[in-house]
């Protein structure tokens, strides 16, 4: 394995840290520090504590992701779609589940919820300046490429 250390402080004895479900797997589990059972109806947005705080190394970022079972078969993803975690926070870590499906769905104590990848977080340097270099797709937004790659 390569990879680095990450420091995880548990806050509830009935926390899991994060664990790889196989050798391959980019994204670590994060799994419900929760007392029971919660609901989470159409529409609603349920904050889930995961129990643990944790210390990630200066130039590194924590990146929540969905779980895609979850997602694609009950409808629950995180709200914010992609939650950011930066190197200097340590408080406890939690996932804001949205439901976007049209029934309620339970979320359970120690199910996996979400999944974390921690990778490098360049910090630029934001400059003004009154011009850009020129690049072929230039100032074209959204679609501009087109829909099918025709090359």
């Amino acid at each position: 394995m390569n990879g680095m250390t990450v420091k995880i402080k548990i806050l509830d004895s009935r926390a899991r840290p994060p664990v790889y479900a196989s050798e391959g797997a980019a994204g670590a589990d994060l799994r419900a520090c929760i007392s029971g059972p919660v609901e989470i109806r159409p529409g609603e947005t349920v904050k889930v504590g995961l129990g643990f705080s944790a210390a990630l190394p200066e130039g590194y970022a924590g990146l929540v992701f969905a779980r895609s079972g979850m997602a694609a078969e009950r409808g629950i993803a995180p709200a914010n779609k992609v939650g950011v975690v930066d190197s200097d926070y340590r408080g406890e870590w939690m996932v804001p589940l949205h439901n976007h499906g049209t029934a309620a769905v339970t979320v359970s104590p120690g199910e996996r919820v979400a999944q974390l990848l921690v990778v490098p977080a360049a910090r630029a340097e934001f400059v003004v300046s009154d011009a850009l270099d020129a690049t072929e797709r230039g100032g074209g937004g959204f679609g501009s490429t087109g829909s099918h790659d025709t090359r």
